[in-house]
């Protein structure tokens, strides 16, 4: 089998894989396609991995053409903007009670199940990945700037106790700042940690 035939299983290989990996995967899959057509000019992998090596072809992706995503883009949403629309990992943020539901729509039942729509909507986003973020605390200023009066922010109502059970829970704080990403939350920190903590902060 010749090395252009070769490139061409490997690209077919590939290509579901693409799909379902990444986005948009239009790109890539010109990159391998120009690969093949390359290998038609070499006689061995060794001597068309070496030239590619030394002179690599110009991406498809720097041509002019209709503007497209890569999966390195972050998009920001709002979620009435995300309605049909599906991405490999989302991150919900800031679902906290105020925010999802929003207090000026919690007047009647009506609105409130209007958030919760809105809110699935947002859940249903994610292919692959799905992230619900909230906020352990709110902070407030005043003319000086932020101080440390704050006030608990309390998870969206629409993740009650039993749904939150099929969530992995993370805490994000400088006192797990050296934990591996993925790692369990800590446990409540002692007396002395808290100290140490506050200690650290003023010294």
């Amino acid at each position: 089998m010749d090395l252009s035939s070769q490139v061409s299983l490997a690209r077919r290989f590939y290509e579901p894989i693409l799909q379902d990996k990444y986005d948009n995967p239009v790109p890539r899959k010109r990159d391998l396609e120009q690969i093949e057509q390359l290998a038609a000019r070499f006689a061995d992998r060794q001597s068309l991995l070496t030239q590619l090596a030394l002179d690599p072809p110009e991406s498809t992706e720097d041509f002019a053409g209709p503007p497209l995503l890569d999966e390195d883009y972050l998009i920001l949403s709002t979620i009435h903007s995300a309605k049909g629309l599906e991405w490999d990992a989302v991150y919900v943020i800031h679902a906290a009670d105020g925010n999802i539901p929003s207090d000026m729509a919690t007047g009647n039942d009506e609105q409130i199940e209007e958030e919760l729509r809105l809110f699935y909507v947002a859940l249903t986003r994610a292919k692959n990945h799905l992230y619900v973020c909230h906020p352990q605390r709110y902070y407030h200023a005043n003319r000086g700037g932020f101080t440390d009066r704050h006030s608990y922010a309390q998870l969206t109502r629409f993740i009650p106790p039993p749904l939150k059970a099929h969530f992995q829970t993370y805490l994000a704080t400088p006192h797990d700042a050296h934990q591996s990403p993925g790692a369990p939350v800590a446990a409540t920190l002692t007396g002395r940690q808290i100290r140490s903590q506050i200690q650290a902060m003023w010294s």
